[in-house]
Formats: structure tokens, sequence, C-alpha cells
């Protein structure tokens, strides 16, 4: 993710160039059309590849990255004969460059100006599939109010007057500190922002009373409330109910000249998303889900994934993509992208809607 998203234990900067090429794909066997679907394949559906393919995910160890790690963990990919490898990245816009060239297939991308202004230049990336949102009522990426506050700010009007943290301004972080401000019937003048860049350190500028309140992000909010430094207040659906916070995007190449690689790799990603809702909203296979998900992020301890509000991911890859056109709105009109992005073009959702077509939707 972006800048001050990710603490430093997040980010271990790969060097791209020292990643192996991908192996070229041979057709299909003659008597197997590329797509053919058969309950005997060892995915249950699409044949694996004539050749091993191997497949660059930029990743920097966001829980939002579940699906990758769920489906490589599970063997998805490998029913497909695709290898994935791993380039870490210390946050997202460093990985654009990387994927335009196809040096990496995929990446997780968060919505900032720098993102669209990146792609306005010329950085052809597309946006194909959701990496995060937040679930009503249980959002992982929220405001938190100091203890010293929570005889003062009751209701969201309350905030007027007060100091509150957010880690950037034209940023997904910034658009919804805008849209709370929208529901509290306040504006900028109202408050006083405070612009601090690393999520850690609302922690202690929050205990120490310097700010107010602050929009944090999990597992840090859990760790919070755990510790008596703050409590969570209302949620970030109540105001803005679809926020797109993050989007895999794929390279050009393998969105357009890679197709039998690029569908079979949605289609596994798609799988593992699937498991992390058994996980978290069914309670199906829960404990195999959280030992993947301490092995491949930051959060360790297996016992505060009981505690934190998971990321949202969507089971068939939906996106909220009148909100990501919202948002790049928002930027535009703040004056933080040159340039124009064709949205029409930049989010390609092909792949992903013919993964759900080939291994059915997810029953809800």
């Amino acid at each position: 993710m972006k800048s001050g998203w990710l603490m430093a234990l997040f980010a271990v900067a790969l060097v791209v160039g020292a990643c192996s090429p991908k192996e070229t794909v041979k057709p299909a066997p003659e008597d197997k059309a590329p797509d053919a679907v058969a309950k005997d394949y060892p995915s249950g559906d699409l044949a694996p590849l004539d050749k091993r393919v191997k497949v660059i995910i930029a990743e920097d160890g966001a829980a939002s990255g579940a699906g990758f790690y769920i489906a490589k963990e599970k063997g998805y990919f490998e029913d497909y004969n695709i290898e994935v490898e791993f380039a870490q990245f210390a946050n997202s816009d460093d990985m654009l460059p990387a994927l335009a060239a196809g040096e990496v297939d995929i990446a997780g991308g968060v919505s900032t100006a720098s993102f669209f202004n990146a792609i306005a230049q010329g950085i052809d990336v597309k946006i194909i599939a959701d990496k995060g949102h937040n679930v009503p009522g249980k959002s992982y990426f929220t405001f938190v109010i100091g203890n010293h506050m929570v005889d003062v700010i009751k209701d969201y009007p309350d905030f007027k007057g007060k100091k509150i943290a957010v880690s950037s301004r034209n940023s997904i972080d910034g658009y919804i500190y805008e849209e709370m401000l929208k529901h509290a019937g306040l504006t900028g003048d109202d408050v006083e922002f405070v612009l601090l860049g690393d999520f850690g350190s609302m922690l202690g500028a929050i205990d120490a009373g310097t700010i107010d309140a602050a929009l944090n992000i999990e597992p840090l909010i859990a760790q919070g409330v755990d510790k008596g430094i703050h409590v969570r207040f209302g949620d970030t659906t109540d105001y803005a109910p679809e926020s797109q916070i993050a989007m895999v995007l794929g390279s050009p190449q393998f969105m357009s000249e890679e197709q039998d690689v690029s569908l079979r790799f949605m289609s596994a990603y798609l799988k593992g998303v699937r498991d992390y809702n058994d996980a978290f909203i069914k309670d199906i296979g829960k404990d195999e889900v959280v030992d993947i998900m301490t092995k491949h992020t930051a959060l360790k301890d297996p016992a505060l994934w009981d505690k934190v509000n998971v990321t949202g991911l969507d089971p068939d890859g939906k996106m909220f993509v009148d909100d990501i056109k919202k948002q790049y709105d928002m930027y535009k009109a703040n004056g933080a992208i040159l340039g124009d992005v064709d949205l029409n073009k930049a989010i390609d959702t092909s792949i992903t809607e013919k993964a759900v077509e080939t291994i059915g939707k997810y029953e809800r």
C-alpha cells in the first residue's frame, strides 16, 4: 500500500529485476479448448496449463492480499500449473512502473491521487478486481477517538473544534475524512486537520492527548483498544458505505496477451478469497485460514484475528466502480491530478467476470 499505510515491518524491498523471467505458455492440447471446463481436472474446472508458468505478484504484506496467500498455500494456483512468486515493495505507487513494464504481472493498489496521476501520464495498468473494502458495521479502516474524548465526542458533529489525524490528504484516507465531515455537517475549517503519515504514531499521539481522533487501520485499531489507548468511533460505512480502498491491478500484457494464464490465475485467486469469506463470515475453516494469514502478514498473533475487523474482500471480485470514479473526481477537484484518466479503459473486469462464470458464483 501507499507510503504511511504500512509500517516498516510490512515493507521489505525486493529488486524486481532479480525475479526470474516468466516462461512461455504452449497452446492447450488440440482436443481441449483452452476454456473447456471438466470436473476431472485437478481444479475441478479448467485444464492446467500445458507448460508451467510463473506469475509474479507485487505485494506489501497487507492483509488484503489474503486471496493470493490462501490460493498459494491451498494449492489453487498449482492446480492450474501456475507458480506464484511474491515481489515486495514499500508501497503501491512503487509497483506501478514494474507492473506497466510487465516485470510483475499482478499488484495490489490503493486509491491515491498519485496512482491516478501515473495512469494519466501513460502508466498502462488495468484495475481488475476488489482487494479491500469496509464491511458494514465492522470497518477495518475507520475513526478512533482517544479515551479522553469518550464523554465529549458522542456523535459526528462533536468533531467540531477537535484535532483529527489522517495519514494523507489526496488518497482514500482524505476521501473518507471528507465524507465524514460532510456527514457531520462540518467543513475543513471546523476541525483541525493533523497530517500524520505513520499509523503507529497515531497511537502515541492520541494516548498523549496531542490529537483527539484519528483515521486508523487494523490491527492497530484492535491493539489500541486492547491497550486502552482509544475506542472505535462509529463506522466508516455510516458515511462512505461503498468506499473502494484497494484494487487488484493487472499488467497490460497479462490481461491482453496471456489470457489463458490470467483466467486461471483469477479463478485461483477468487477461490482463495472465498475461503477467506468462509472463514471470517461463515466461520468455516477459520483456523487454517488464520494460520495462513499469520504466515504471510505482520499480524502474527492468532488470537488477535478474533479481535480485528478484517478487510472486506468480495468473493466474486466485484468492486464499487462508481465509488472509484467518485474518488477520482475528488482528487481532480482538489487539483491533485494532472491530466485525464479514461476510467472506462483503466477499469477492466472482463477476466474477473469470466473467472466467476468458470467457477460459479459464491453462495452468500
